[in-house]
């Protein structure tokens, strides 16, 4: 799934529950299960869905925040509760989703989640096929306008929230295409500006990392 849906899902379920968050509830936590929500997918850059996907450990971690919420009352384990417990939903639902793998979409591998706790990975259900898939594009809509409709959102939250749902409906009607995105702009471009321009590579490896090169040209 892209890191935007679950962003997006994250801030849809604390806004409603916002009414049982009282005094905790504020563009603060939304913000903190936005955060949350992301985070662990910056681990495209290494090994993805594993490098920062820590399904177990992120759920003894928020319980633990939420224990000392409760005994405590401080806001500070408030945020971090959320954010961790929206970082072990991503990881958690991911299982959901796709495999691992350059091309998701033509599925040769059965991973979807790396478990530490286990030492294994966890098998794709692929209810959602692929990152950016229109079901994954749907479900990021759906996520953004529960957000939005909530009174628990004002102006800037919702600004934020339209952009997301923007950006997710971009990427996901261009998924498939992006790869050969960099040729089909060059085509359209002079000669020889194509050639003062630096050359930039992204390539997505079988572990689902994503490495982008960028080559100045003499």
């Amino acid at each position: 799934m892209m890191a935007l849906t679950h962003g997006a899902a994250s801030v849809a379920l604390v806004a409603l529950a916002t009414p049982i968050l009282g005094d905790y509830a504020g563009p603060p936590l939304l913000l903190a299960a936005l955060v949350g929500g992301l985070a662990p997918d910056v681990d495209l850059l290494a090994d993805h869905r594993k490098s920062l996907h820590y399904p177990v450990g992120y759920s003894v971690l928020a319980l633990g925040a939420l224990g000392g919420l409760l005994a405590t009352g401080a806001a500070p384990l408030a945020l971090a509760a959320v954010a961790v417990g929206a970082a072990a939903l991503h990881a958690w639902s991911d299982a959901l989703a796709g495999s691992v793998e350059a091309e998701p979409w033509n599925p040769t591998t059965e991973r979807a989640v790396y478990n530490h706790a286990l030492g294994r990975w966890h098998r794709p259900r692929r209810y959602v096929r692929y990152s950016g898939a229109p079901e994954d594009g749907l479900l990021a809509l759906a996520a953004a306008g529960v957000a939005i409709a909530s009174p628990a959102t004002g102006p800037t939250a919702e600004a934020g929230l339209w952009w997301l749902a923007a950006v997710a409906a971009g990427y996901a009607l261009t998924r498939r295409r992006l790869a050969g995105l960099p040729g089909s702009v060059a085509s359209l471009l002079p000669p020889r500006l194509v050639g003062a321009l630096p050359s930039v590579r992204v390539d997505e490896t079988d572990s689902g990392a994503t490495t982008l090169s960028i080559r100045f040209r003499p």
